[in-house]
């Protein structure tokens, strides 16, 4: 049976656009704005984070966001709070990327019972040890939550095998396309033979992300057969100008249909 993620993705029958942006940045109100803004300009699902006071996985820009988050004193009952809003008003894909110890600090059945109630969908822990990750899996499935998990070229075949077992929803694919100078050509032509080999492993949808800044990378990203496209911190840098944010994402999206 398919997860809700390859079925939008059959619906379309194009890659999936997918925006980033923290939750509560930069204040709970404008937050929920901003969200709806990706909603309402191309977003096929979203990625959001939930403010996190060290996030060693993220940029400056996103680290930014979460400290913005932070310091107008968002919490995360605050943060599911917005979901479910967001949630009520909308039916589009909505994924989270967090920390293990906020998974940690809530108790992990609680938190992915929390995730259900508030209509996410799935949920990425960007630094999920290997040792944990079927008590992690085995919660979030109980919950209905589909458990996203990272891949890169530095991924072992040992770790990307067992991964396929658990995993659901889609896999994140890091493209490391944010080095400067890397050639749209040359950014496709790599992760071609990644995506090859991942799927080798699994039917899941293969969603690239990191460090993707223009139209035109994630175009490259499209045309080397990703299954979606994930844009973070060029999105968040535009918060809170919403206006700004709905032109890009337009712009984005339009990059993302075949």
């Amino acid at each position: 049976m398919s997860n809700r993620y390859q079925q939008s993705l059959a619906k379309k029958g194009s890659p999936l656009f997918i925006p980033f942006s923290v939750v509560g940045d930069p204040n709970r109100e404008t937050s929920e704005e901003v969200i709806m803004t990706l909603v309402e300009s191309g977003a096929d699902a979203l990625e959001l984070g939930l403010p996190f006071s060290d996030p060693p996985a993220d940029g400056p820009t996103i680290q930014a966001a979460d400290a913005r988050a932070l310091e107008a004193g968002v919490t995360t009952d605050d943060c599911f709070t917005i979901l479910a809003s967001v949630r009520a008003k909308t039916d589009i894909l909505i994924g989270l990327l967090v920390y293990y110890n906020l998974v940690l600090q809530r108790g992990i059945e609680k938190f992915y019972s929390d995730c259900a109630e508030a209509g996410v969908d799935s949920v990425l822990i960007a630094d999920l040890p290997l040792d944990h990750i079927e008590e992690v899996t085995l919660a979030a499935k109980s919950a209905g939550v589909a458990p996203v998990m990272l891949v890169s070229e530095l991924t072992s075949d040992d770790r990307l095998e067992k991964i396929a077992k658990v995993a659901d929803g889609y896999l994140y694919v890091v493209s490391y396309v944010g080095i400067t100078g890397v050639e749209d050509a040359v950014l496709e032509s790599k992760l071609k033979g990644l995506l090859t080999k991942i799927r080798s492993y699994t039917d899941l949808p293969l969603c690239v992300g990191f460090g993707i800044n223009t139209p035109e990378q994630a175009r490259a990203v499209v045309d080397a057969g990703a299954d979606g496209v994930i844009v973070g911190s060029r999105i968040v840098k535009e918060i809170p100008n919403t206006e700004s944010i709905s032109s890009l994402c337009r712009e984005f999206s339009d990059s993302c249909n075949t």
